[in-house]
């Protein structure tokens, strides 16, 4: 009885391939032949130039990085079981006690940075974690992404096929597709296990391309552009399946809610529109700023509930979808101001001064009550969201800050500079 395999019928095929290419390139004429004859694949060429051709020398390079990783990696976690067993018990904290709102100094990045990322020849535009591995991906005026790890702060690769500026770039939710937007008006989809060849380009924009963003469930993408529109993308086919319509200038950035109910937009037009994710209708205009709208976030669930604090203290009452709780949204200017918004009441419910030049970027943490802004005043700052205060600003960058983002397990934050470098800040 013939055993099942674990591979699909490409793959066994693409095995086969990747063999015979081997054989034949090591010179051994004689297994090469054989293996040619029993697979069926008399008019296999072995010419170095397919697909295949080293495929099976770069699998197995790949196959003992990894595992000198996880060696690695279960070494670390012995060394820090042995310290966790060594170490003495920790006060648990209670209700009065030192958790994040009440200090929470453990839970900031640590100065001064533990990496810093150099290789871009132009500003670095966006930075992005990845899901699932330890990677940060660095997007750049140069026409490149660039992938580096994290942990150690080594580079691992180029990415190439941009023409112009690479505004954005997001990871699907799963880790195995990358997407970037581009100067070039395309947005690009990237196979992040198969070496980050590009699978498809997506041409609708008129004008540059602002933002891209995977939804929660990575079914579709959104894409913000110069054009004034918002697209939205099937990821499985490529097709444009909607233009939204509603700003009246350069659509600056482009979010998903977390639940993936509702989407929000910043513009050159100084508004953040909120959008019913179901029919792409506008569920609020959020009005405030006097300056281009850089920066838009929404807050994730666990961190709500701090906001309404925030509000109560300002007397303010928030409105729960229904059904639900309060949707708050974040908006980044380049009149220095941040503003938390409630969706459904529409109203400002707090701003935040401090930045002496535009806001460039801003990103939640996952679970603490914190909120990071950076500028072109060269600064990082965390914000205190219990009481709309800076717990610290840090001298991140020698030139304009542009890009933002937090780890969202991971205490690893990561700002892009207009100096050409991404820097890491771990958080303890």
């Amino acid at each position: 009885m013939a055993a099942t395999s674990l591979l699909s019928n490409r793959q066994e095929e693409e095995l086969r391939l990747a063999i015979l290419d081997y054989l034949h390139s090591a010179g051994l004429q004689s297994s090469y032949a054989a293996l040619r004859q029993e697979a069926g694949v008399a008019d296999f060429v072995a010419d170095g130039n397919q697909k295949y051709s080293g495929l099976l020398e770069k699998k197995w390079t790949s196959v003992i990085r990894l595992q000198k990783k996880i060696m690695d990696l279960e070494t670390q976690i012995a060394q820090l079981q042995a310290e966790l067993q060594a170490a003495p018990p920790r006060k648990r904290q209670g209700a009065g006690g030192g958790g994040p709102g009440s200090g929470g100094a453990d839970l900031l990045p640590r100065t001064p940075e533990k990496h810093r990322l150099s290789g871009h020849r132009s500003p670095v535009t966006k930075v992005a974690f990845h899901p699932v591995y330890s990677v940060v991906a660095t997007a750049s005026e140069d026409a490149t992404v660039k992938i580096w790890d994290y942990e150690t702060g080594g580079f691992e690769r180029t990415v190439k096929g941009h023409t112009r500026a690479v505004h954005d770039v997001d990871f699907h939710p799963n880790g195995n597709l990358m997407v970037t937007g581009s100067a070039d008006l395309s947005v690009k989809l990237w196979d992040v296990d198969n070496d980050y060849v590009c699978v498809r380009t997506l041409f609708g924009h008129d004008h540059s391309v602002s933002a891209v963003a995977f939804s929660p469930n990575g079914d579709y993408i959104l894409s913000a552009s110069r054009d004034k529109t918002i697209r939205l993308w099937e990821t499985a086919t490529g097709y444009a399946t909607k233009t939204i319509q509603g700003h009246e200038d350069w659509v600056r950035d482009v979010v998903w809610s977390e639940d993936g109910m509702f989407a929000a937009s910043g513009s050159n037009d100084q508004s953040v529109i909120v959008w019913d994710a179901s029919t792409w209708t506008e569920v609020a205009q959020l009005r405030g700023h006097t300056h281009v709208v850089e920066a838009v976030a929404f807050a994730p669930s666990a961190v709500a509930p701090y906001i309404t604090k925030l509000a109560a203290q300002a007397s303010i009452k928030t409105q729960p979808v229904m059904g639900g709780s309060p949707i708050y949204v974040a908006s980044g200017s380049r009149d220095k101001i941040v503003v938390i918004w409630d969706v459904v009441s529409s109203q400002a419910i707090f701003s935040f001064a401090g930045h002496e030049n535009w806001i460039r970027d801003l990103c939640f943490f996952a679970s603490s009550p914190y909120l990071v802004t950076v500028s072109d005043d060269k600064t990082l700052r965390v914000w205190d969201l219990t009481t709309g205060k800076t717990i610290k600003a840090y001298e991140a960058h020698t030139h304009f800050v542009t890009s933002v983002a937090v780890h969202h397990t991971q205490g690893v934050v990561a700002t892009g500079s207009v100096d050409q470098s991404c820097k890491l800040w771990f958080c303890a």
